[in-house]
């Protein structure tokens, strides 16, 4: 490793920290750097791989003529378009069977105590210490892979291989033990490779990357095929310079935990400073938490998850009536509910909409706070004239295409985002239903998803063209009377994700459902109209902000991943 190298991987180590995903990458380039020989420096007395393959070859040889092994198969010499970088004077490509025994056989005593390990007592990442339970020999020895202590274990299904799955077998009772059949098995008959240094090598993304459009069967249940394992070309270095090598990547590896280690420390630190100041900031009515808060954005604003807090916050206060200053010159609350009643009774009256159902009054206890001066705590079907859902027809899997009629799927919703995109398309010999058509300023909710997604609500901007509700999707015709945007920062406060949550329906614990009269007797605080306006405009100018810093971490992310990427390059 040459003295720029090794300045420039110190300098590696101060971008990583600041970098996001930086740290896995430093690793990555630990482990390829020592795959290439550029870790550590030659030994000039370490005598080449080479000499190491006569020593194996001869080794093989009287391991079959005594009858211990059985002759291998030769394997294909390894061509040049195998090769994924030159070596290193010293070094030689081998296959992997060449130099071990590949997925081997045990004989041990049938009473004998030996270590079972199913495949979650495998570490994945970078860890390496994995665990077994104890039997007998016999209970394990049919049906499972076998391995010994100093063997190397590679998870060979999907995930598990992706995740790097793999270790070194060692502490074993009797040094025996067998588990899961979905390992490849790697035994260093013929001592010609650090068991850590293969080790690391299977660990590395850049193998498992190269490896994963080699894997064969159906999805979710994909595997490294065991000719691949057995003919992987393999960068063999000296013994004695693999030694140093593992030494040197376990030094890197312990610098790269302690880097971890202070990172969350000091996110752990940073997320509770900015919890604290939420929470002051909710429960505060003087606004010292949101000085706080400003004074410090460059400090609490670096990852998104605080601006994601922010937002909730911000629309907290929005409807707990202390995101703006009260007018008293605002009609209360109370008068707009007396006009929106007398609509109701019109519209009855005109043929226009039915006679809705009573509600149940809200009882204190079931709201989450008290109201400001003016303010009434009201349902979503009180300040709704009507509401109604769509129709599920068997409609074609594309999106319908310009000009025809399309379904909206819960998706176009659920993300709390209208997504006019996310729908199928009717099948020609289905007659649309006009009653189920999205229009203009519809409040649409999501009926049926997740915990986190269902009753997510969107106000429609545009007049769509042609695009109707499935049965999933609610609409709540607002009186004009009220803001269609306020109501929907009700909608998505934490009090109504609880309501909702709490009275859903549904079996699967990721699936829920939530009716229409859940949704008609969600509890609103409603604020007189101007009011409504005015805590609207305020709540934009500060999601404003927040997009801006969103904006600013993405800026500051996409600076540190590329001057990350150049000094890569530079090593």
């Amino acid at each position: 490793m040459t003295e720029a190298t090794r300045q420039l991987l110190e300098k590696y180590f101060d971008t990583a920290f600041a970098t996001p995903n930086g740290i896995a990458k430093l690793r990555e380039l630990i482990l390829t750097l020592a795959m290439q020989g550029k870790l550590v420096e030659q030994g000039p007395n370490d005598p080449p791989a080479s000499k190491l393959l006569k020593k194996i070859e001869t080794e093989k040889n009287r391991l079959v003529k005594s009858k211990q092994i059985k002759q291998p198969k030769p394997l294909p010499p390894i061509k040049p378009e195998e090769v994924p970088h030159e070596l290193p004077q010293g070094w030689e490509w081998v296959r992997l069977g060449e130099i071990g025994i590949i997925n081997p056989r045990n004989d041990a005593d049938d009473i004998k105590p030996a270590g079972f390990v199913p495949m979650p007592l495998i570490p994945e990442g970078y860890s390496e210490n994995h665990k077994f339970e104890e039997r007998t020999w016999g209970e394990i020895r049919k049906g499972y892979t076998h391995f010994a202590d100093g063997d190397v274990g590679m998870a060979k299904i999907t995930p598990c291989f992706e995740n790097a799955k793999s270790c070194v077998f060692s502490g074993l009772p009797n040094g025996v033990g067998a588990g899961t059949t979905e390992l490849h098995i790697f035994r260093n008959a013929f001592s010609a490779v650090s068991p850590k240094f293969l080790l690391y090598y299977l660990k590395n993304p850049h193998y498992i990357s190269r490896a994963i459009p080699r894997m064969t069967g159906s999805a979710g249940q994909k595997r490294v095929p065991t000719p691949y394992f057995t003919e992987q070309p393999f960068p063999l270095p000296p013994i004695q310079e693999q030694n140093r090598i593992v030494t040197r990547i376990e030094q890197l590896m312990a610098r790269c935990d302690e880097l971890e280690k202070l990172r969350k420390a000091r996110e752990t630190q940073r997320q509770a400073v900015h919890t604290a100041a939420i929470r002051q900031l909710l429960d505060a009515p003087n606004g010292s938490a949101w000085n706080f808060i400003q004074q410090h954005f460059g400090e609490l604003y670096t990852v998104k998850e605080n601006v994601a807090e922010l937002r909730k916050a911000i629309l907290q206060l929005a409807v707990m009536g202390r995101l703006i200053p009260q007018d008293p010159n605002d009609p209360p609350a109370s008068e707009l509910l007396k006009e929106i009643e007398a609509e109701k009774h019109r519209l009855v009256k005109a043929g226009k909409i039915k006679k809705p159902n009573p509600l149940p009054p809200i009882k204190p206890m079931g709201t989450p706070s008290e109201l400001p001066r003016g303010w009434e705590w009201v349902r979503l079907g009180d300040i709704s004239l009507t509401n109604d859902s769509g129709w599920s027809p068997q409609c074609l899997p594309e999106q319908r295409s310009t000009g025809k009629w399309g379904v909206l799927k819960v998706s176009a919703v659920s993300w709390g985002q209208y997504n006019p995109n996310e729908n199928k398309a009717l099948p020609s010999d289905k007659a649309p239903r006009p009653e189920c058509e999205v229009k203009a300023g519809d409040f649409l909710l999501s009926r049926a998803n997740t915990d986190e997604l269902v009753a997510r609500s969107v106000i429609v901007e545009d007049t769509p063209e042609k695009l109707m509700m499935s049965d999933k999707i609610v609409r709540f015709a607002l009186s004009n009377q009220i803001s269609k945007y306020f109501v929907n920062f009700v909608n998505g406060t934490d009090f109504s994700r609880t309501y909702y949550i709490s009275n859903a329906s549904g079996t699967s614990s990721s699936m829920k459902n939530v009716s229409r009269q859940v949704m008609a007797e969600l509890p609103v605080p409603l604020p007189p109209l101007p009011e409504q306006h005015r805590i609207v405009a305020r709540v934009d100018k500060l999601m404003a902000l927040c997009n801006m810093l969103d904006q600013r971490i993405n800026s500051a992310t996409g600076k540190q991943t590329k001057l990350l990427s150049a000094v890569m390059a530079q090593v």
